[in-house]
């Protein structure tokens, strides 16, 4: 969900040597076809033994993705990636070639990787590339704030702006989709927290948006982290927002972004204190039901034929099903394997091809192990598990429920169906739910409404969006 390029690829990387392990040192480079050429670079280091990675995308100005771990097998490297959840699997074939494939939630691309000296550029976005972005001087307080959870073992980093003006003022705490993200939720240059900070703000209302787990100035493990334990953090943020002078008490709010949204909701069907939330594309289904909507938009955006998607469909239902519901591993290779043998002997190759990448064994033995390590994903595990009906239905607080209709990882019409039903259910009397038209799932105004259009566009936050929100608030909150 606040999977972008870099989020709703499910990206592992597996790297192999069948040579001296040390011929995995040194960088990577590659060519992601995805409608176009993405050129891809790993950095791979060797200290002591222990394997580490970053990951640059040159064309989407994105440079060193920390990479979670790196495993060595044989003729076979695996590159973890649990900050975006994606998988890269590939062999050494000999000393500067490693063949092999990039899946994306289950899609699968083919992506050969060359040794080189020389890495292309990653090129800042020019300023002027993304004109939304507050610039000093700020027409109100800016205050950076370091505090602990109970038990002093995460230590938070977190912006606070603070309007001109008598206080207090009514506060909301920003909440970050998936992948580990600033404060400003930046990516490809942008940074839509500051910009919707930046708004807020200047019409009166405190905002607060806070480094997520391993960044800035946030600590926290996230290797076995959950969105239940990021809900946690996002908890102790609140009782902070409380404690300030300036936020009114009576009026305190949450604004989660896809996954953040999920945070929202689980939050707010727990707490009588949240007097507000805003969900920007945030889950109203199942996310078995979203990611299979996902996984059918990505796929139709790169052109592939309708009719193979809906081929694919039931694969991923079952692969989704062995995910939530297998006791181990041993029992997840087990149904994972069975359904996708199964799948591929009943499907037609040119439909297995273009959706799973699977053309022969050796890929389709490729195709499983990415399932597998899916399963091994505790995050994700979660994730896939969650359903938001029943959060919904305990919330008691108002709420204002967006989403772009061009939106292709949290599409628009099932979701804020969901969260209307879920919530028609529930204590909340004032429920707002609106499609935008011509926005995409970080609420820019797209043109080819791709993920990789995200980089393209100049457009941080639309500022229709960022209208309507203030207007709602100021008619129901401030």
């Amino acid at each position: 969900m606040k999977k972008y390029f870099l989020t709703i690829f499910l990206l592992s990387l597996a790297f192999a040597d069948g040579h001296a392990q040390n011929n995995f040192v040194g960088n990577w480079l590659g060519k992601l076809r995805v409608g176009r050429d993405l050129r891809i670079v790993f950095h791979v280091s060797d200290s002591g033994g222990k394997f580490s990675a970053t990951m640059d995308s040159p064309d989407q100005s994105a440079k060193d993705i920390p990479c979670s771990a790196v495993t060595v097998l044989g003729d076979s490297i695996a590159i973890e990636m649990s900050n975006i959840h994606g998988l890269y699997s590939g062999k050494m074939t000999d000393s500067v070639t490693l063949t092999g494939t990039w899946s994306q939630s289950g899609h699968t691309l083919p992506m050969e990787l060359k040794k080189v000296t020389e890495v292309p550029e990653v090129l800042a976005a020019p300023r002027s590339g993304r004109p939304q972005t507050p610039q000093p001087p700020f027409d109100y307080e800016v205050r950076d704030v370091i505090y602990n959870n109970a038990d002093k073992s995460i230590q938070y980093g977190a912006t606070i702006t603070i309007p001109k003006g008598k206080g207090p003022f009514p506060a909301v705490l920003l909440i970050t989709g998936s992948g580990q993200q600033n404060r400003d939720e930046e990516i490809f240059g942008h940074k839509p927290f500051a910009v919707i900070a930046d708004y807020l703000t200047k019409n009166g209302y405190l905002v607060m948006r806070v480094d997520d787990r391993g960044v800035g100035k946030t600590t926290g493990n996230l290797d076995t982290a959950t969105t239940e334990d990021f809900a946690k953090d996002a908890t102790v943020s609140f009782e902070y927002m409380k404690t300030l002078p300036e936020a009114n008490r009576k009026h305190l709010g949450l604004m989660g972004h896809s996954e953040g949204g999920m945070i929202a909701e689980m939050i707010a069907a727990e707490r009588k204190d949240v007097d507000f939330v805003v969900l920007l594309a945030g889950p109203g289904v199942r996310t078995t039901m979203l990611m299979e909507e996902q996984n059918s938009a990505y796929m139709a955006s790169l052109g592939i034929p309708q009719a193979a998607i809906d081929k694919y469909k039931p694969l991923y239902s079952s692969i989704a099903h062995d995910i939530i519901y297998s006791k181990d591993s041993a029992q997840a290779y087990t149904a994972l394997k069975n359904h996708i043998d199964l799948w591929v002997k009943q499907t037609d190759s040119a439909s297995v091809s273009v959706t799973t990448g699977i053309r022969d064994t050796e890929s389709k033995e490729e195709f499983l192990d990415a399932a597998i390590r899916t399963y091994s994903n505790r995050w994700y595990r979660y994730f896939l598990s969650f359903d938001p009906k029943p959060y919904l239905k305990r919330m008691s607080c108002k709420v204002l429920a967006l989403d772009g209709d061009k939106d292709i990882q949290v599409v628009s019409r099932s979701n804020l169906a969901g969260i209307r039903i879920g919530l028609s259910e529930s204590k909340s009397k004032v429920v707002v739910t609106k499609e935008m038209k011509g926005l995409n799932h970080l609420f820019q105004t797209c043109t080819k409404c791709t993920v990789e259009e995200y980089a393209e566009l100049e457009e941080t936050f639309s500022p229709t969006a960022l209208a309507l929100i203030v207007d709602w608030l100021d008619k129901n909150v401030k």
